[in-house]
């Protein structure tokens, strides 16, 4: 186990449990004015983790006090009736919010499955139109949008340690449509003002450019991919991406020897799954908040 005494802890999962809670009164509040909120899920196949993942979501709910609808489909299932399940819960009034779990299996199209679920009930917040709005810098995104959830939970991860981050050099690791890329153009928002890099498996010289950012974020799925020797004195640094080893544990994209230089740093398991499902749970609530209006 790394020795993180020398870095202040990036601890999403206790962020995580305090979020829970604050939207435990926000669904109560919601019950007293007769309003259930409900989260649909939609599973196809029998992938593993996936199944896993979904679980720990309506553990979340449970918790909290939203009803979730648990929708498992065959591994077989064709895309019309993929898309079919998912024009009956965009027109169920009673449903708030509703995601299809990723990746899907076989010739199924993931991203055809994003752009089907409405907008308005992507709690997810990758739908085109979401992302678009994030593009564009919409003025009241960052109270009313709905974000791309991991991308929001890092930001609350970094705004809850106090970590600077208007005019700060911020290199992100991995360009991929989930993270990186939704993550690089939430932290330059308006209001936000990071500097941000975008660095990828093409960059010439990626260590050049992390030791001068003040915070690093690694969502690359590789083991240890980031270094002390890549990392300025004092910087924040978040580790997203994760990898199983061989004895079944995750392991983080940032080394252990990084605590001995960071100024924050998250855990070797990663710090942002427990927080990431409550971005999904908050976006929903914002939606089932609409009703109150």
């Amino acid at each position: 186990m790394s020795d993180l005494r020398s870095a202040t802890l990036l601890d999403g999962d206790a962020l995580a449990e305090g979020l829970r809670r604050q939207m435990t009164a926000r669904a109560a509040q919601l019950r007293r004015h007769g309003i259930t909120p409900c989260m649909a899920t939609v599973l196809v196949g029998e992938n593993a983790a996936s199944a896993s993942y979904i679980g720990r979501k309506h553990a979340d709910c449970a918790e909290i006090g939203i009803e979730a609808r648990d929708i498992r489909l065959p591994a077989d299932t064709s895309m019309a009736a993929l898309l079919y399940q998912v024009a009956a819960l965009n027109a169920d009034a009673s449903v708030h919010g509703l995601m299809v779990q990723l990746p899907l299996p076989g010739a199924l199209d993931d991203d055809a499955a994003l752009a089907a679920v409405s907008p308005a009930k992507d709690i997810d917040g990758l739908h085109p139109e979401n992302l678009g709005r994030l593009l564009a810098g919409a003025p009241d995104l960052l109270t009313t949008g709905l974000l791309p959830c991991t991308p929001h939970a890092i930001l609350q991860l970094l705004r809850h340690h106090a970590v600077p981050l208007s005019g700060a050099r911020v290199a992100v690791i991995g360009r991929g449509p989930l993270v990186g890329r939704p993550l690089a153009m939430l932290l330059s928002l308006k209001g936000i003002d990071a500097e941000v890099t975008l660095l990828h498996g093409a960059s010439r010289d990626l260590a050049e450019v992390t030791r001068r950012a003040d915070v690093v974020i690694a969502a690359a799925g590789q083991p240890g991919l980031v270094t002390a020797e890549m990392i300025r004195p004092g910087a924040a640094v978040v580790g997203v991406g994760i990898t199983y080893g061989a004895d079944g544990q995750m392991v983080s994209d940032i080394a252990a020897d990084v605590a001995g230089v960071a100024g924050w740093v998250t855990p070797p398991h990663g710090s942002v799954g427990a927080l990431t499902r409550a971005a999904l749970l908050q976006n929903l609530l914002m939606i089932a908040e609409r009703d109150l209006a």
